[in-house]
């Protein structure tokens, strides 16, 4: 089977990798020559076009930083649709809009092809080895042809149902993540303030029931100093957007996301649009003037468990299938 993937970014790249890690026939595209030339040299191959890349493999891959840049790879004259045939197969592993991926996928069902949308959860660490959570939106048809290679990607699969619904669920946990991001933050801040020890507050929440994913993998680079989880303002600006703006085509007017879409504006305004997405703790560290800091935290999130081979998530009574 031969597998096409482009956007070789900070999860694009480590999701290639186990792809060329544990053997797939794999051809790469980045607008960055240097990775390409990286992935190359390890034993990839590269093409011309993504109209090319279509043609050439059985499963195309995106995984791009916006819709408008998706929709760019996929309908321009010589995009992946162009090179799209009967049986082939697209996956679209960007977090993005459901409306997006709904209308994009008419289009590659048009050329006889399957389109799945299968985003990503569980940070780029897990993405490095394999054992990042994956959600697949699509036919179950698509799903079982490309479980495989999901599960090579991912350590838990998970059929969501049809397209879209991934990408549904996607912005709506990485919303939760974000409030619980902007929570930390303001506990960090305030614990500091209060001339808490930051080790000690970091093992209190741990072990209380404040704890969570976030708490032990962001608060650990926010307390080094790093704020380095590859993740940045602009992108959860736009995975935050998209949760409010679903809400709000059902006219479910919500009172924490709004907020939370202008704490990260304001983010970006203050520090760029690049800035490293922990890094809105400086909001307010600059108001209380502290550092908050703690001791032996690592730069950066390392996935100490080893890889393992993935699985289909199986969920009891389900009721939309």
């Amino acid at each position: 089977m031969k597998v096409g993937f482009i956007g070789l970014g900070n999860a694009g790249g480590k999701l290639a990798g186990s792809l060329l890690r544990n053997g797939f026939d794999l051809t790469v595209r980045d607008l960055n020559d240097s990775l390409v030339n990286e992935f190359v040299a390890r034993g990839a191959s590269t093409i011309d076009s993504p109209k090319e890349m279509a043609e050439l493999c059985d499963i195309v891959i995106t995984c791009l930083p916006s819709p408008k840049a998706c929709s760019e790879v996929m309908e321009s004259k010589n995009g992946i649709i162009a090179g799209l045939s009967s049986g082939k197969i697209w996956l679209e592993m960007s977090t993005t809009d459901e409306a997006e991926i709904r209308r994009i996928g008419l289009l590659v069902e048009s050329k006889g092809a399957l389109p799945v949308d299968c985003p990503v959860s569980g940070g780029c660490h897990r993405a490095d080895t394999g054992n990042i959570s994956i959600f697949a939106g699509c036919k179950r048809e698509a799903f079982e042809k490309a479980l495989p290679i999901l599960k090579t990607m991912g350590r838990r699969v998970l059929h969501t149902g049809d397209l879209g619904t991934a990408s549904t669920l996607k912005v709506m946990t990485n919303y939760l993540a974000t409030v619980n991001l902007v929570s930390i933050s303001e506990a960090l801040t305030t614990m500091k303030v209060l001339g808490m020890d930051m080790n000690v507050t970091y093992e209190a929440i741990k072990a209380s029931s404040g704890n969570s994913f976030v708490h032990e993998t962001e608060s650990q680079v926010i307390l080094n100093g790093s704020r380095d989880i590859s993740f940045t303002m602009d992108l959860v600006s736009k995975d935050v957007g998209i949760f409010n703006e679903l809400a709000e085509r059902k006219g479910l007017g919500l009172e924490v996301a709004p907020m939370i879409v202008d704490i990260f504006k304001d983010g970006e305004e203050r520090y760029g649009p690049r800035e490293l997405s922990p890094n809105i703790i400086k909001r307010l560290e600059e108001r209380a003037n502290v550092d908050v800091l703690g001791v032996g935290f690592p730069p950066e999130m390392v996935d100490d468990e080893p890889e393992e081979k993935g699985y289909e998530v199986i969920i009891p009574n389900r009721q939309d299938t």
